[in-house]
């Protein structure tokens, strides 16, 4: 019988313990505290589903959408202009140093000093985007861009596209970097131009990064907190609510535990659905390339 050395396994406790402490035993606290009433008072009971069934017959729907809506948006853009400045990163042009640089604070500045930033140029009084609309004829008056519904929501979207670019950008130059030049070179000597190269060679090349990135850019971006309440708390008339808003108001600011550990459940199934419908159409895409 061959014997099992135990010692790398009792190596691994450790890090075990920390994982524990840290992941594991707060997600099981939060699934206990979303059968419950836990508030402010120190006894909890036990109410079964009723924490979830408020929550789809009042708000889920709603709440859900807007935050799809607001996710899909905001990741899109950050592949877009993240594969744009990619491209132009990666080009053989004078300075190509100190432009991959630049393109680096909005993501190494802190994301309060970001939305601080950004909500001082929508404002309305003294922003500069107000500003130049009226002086450009945009505007007849002062634009509060935060106090409107549909303002509101598509200046947060373009600002957490801001803050976001740069990584996406960077994670895509370096996996672009790691293309053969051989590829390129066999494709410029049988007269295929820029494009071409581009949608024959770099893109197909590219997609593994490109999926990576999209997944990891549509968690990151579903639980965004600090950008929407920064600049509006959810508002203006919840028109900014996402799940991670609305989980906060609810846990944090009217002490609801027990409901804001339902929706924090709910967050987390949100996300496990989404990422196993990613994976789902990824495995697909990977066998229609297998078979071509």
């Amino acid at each position: 019988m061959k014997r099992i050395d135990a010692f790398p396994y009792l190596l691994l406790i450790p890090a075990l313990l920390l994982v524990g402490t840290i992941a594991a035993w707060p997600l099981v606290e939060t699934f206990r505290l979303s059968f419950t009433d836990a508030s402010m008072k120190q006894v909890q009971n036990y109410v079964g589903f009723e924490n979830y069934i408020k929550f789809f017959q009042r708000d889920f729907w709603p709440i859900l959408g807007r935050t799809l809506v607001w996710t899909t948006l905001s990741v899109s853009l950050k592949l877009i202009m993240g594969l744009l400045g990619a491209v132009l990163l990666n080009a053989a042009v004078p300075g190509r140093a100190l432009f991959r640089i630049l393109i680096m604070p909005p993501w190494v500045v802190p994301v309060a000093v970001g939305c601080f930033m950004w909500a001082w140029m929508y404002n309305g009084q003294f922003g500069m985007i107000s500003g130049l609309g009226q002086r450009f004829g945009l505007f007849s008056g002062p634009f509060e861009f935060l106090a409107y519904k549909q303002a509101a929501f598509i200046s947060t979207v373009v600002t957490d596209v801001w803050i976001g670019t740069p990584l996406v950008s960077l994670y895509l130059l370096a996996a672009m970097q790691t293309i053969p030049k051989d590829l390129y070179e066999a494709a410029w000597t049988d007269g295929a131009g820029r494009f071409y190269r581009f949608r024959r060679v770099t893109l197909p090349l590219l997609m593994p990064s490109i999926t990576t990135m999209a997944l990891l850019s549509t968690i990151w971006t579903f639980n965004s907190f600090e950008i929407i309440w920064i600049l509006t708390e959810g508002g203006p008339r919840g028109s900014t609510t996402t799940m991670i808003i609305d989980t906060y108001r609810t846990a944090i600011s009217r002490f609801r535990y027990g409901e804001g550990a339902a929706r924090a459940v709910m967050i987390l199934i949100c996300l496990m659905v989404l990422s196993a419908i990613y994976l789902a159409l990824l495995n697909r895409l990977t066998r229609k390339g297998r078979a071509k």
